[in-house]
């Protein structure tokens, strides 16, 4: 199972990059701003509920649909730009074995814990 959550990431991650060579941006907006939705992981700082919340938000390729969608909708480029740089984001996390959290802690999340590699 592992290897097909990973192989439908990795067809989204594909999207995202696809989606993204429509927009006018250039190719160093897309690597500079790949990793700014782990500005979510600063809810650590408060506690495990409240992180388990921001990292969710930043992650959640549902919002980053919606974004995308509204940005479509409104001809706005930067928000179609935001929303697939969360979208891509998400999907390469996942690639990795992230995911959604729980409360319980940055292990414990919606495909199971990530477990440390040897």
């Amino acid at each position: 199972m592992k290897t097909t959550i990973q192989l439908e990431e990795i067809a989204m991650f594909g999207l995202g990059i696809y989606v993204f060579d429509t927009l006018s941006y250039f190719w160093w907006f897309f690597l500079t701003l790949f990793l700014v939705p782990y500005i979510g992981m600063i809810g650590y700082i408060i506690n495990s509920k409240f992180d388990a919340l921001s990292y969710n938000t930043f992650h959640h390729k549902g919002l980053a649909i919606i974004i995308s969608g509204i940005g479509i909708y409104i001809s706005n480029e930067p928000l179609q730009f935001s929303g697939i740089i969360l979208f891509a984001h998400s999907a390469f996390d996942r690639i990795l074995g992230y995911s959604l959290k729980y409360e319980k802690g940055f292990k414990c999340t919606h495909l199971g814990e990530v477990k440390k590699k040897n």
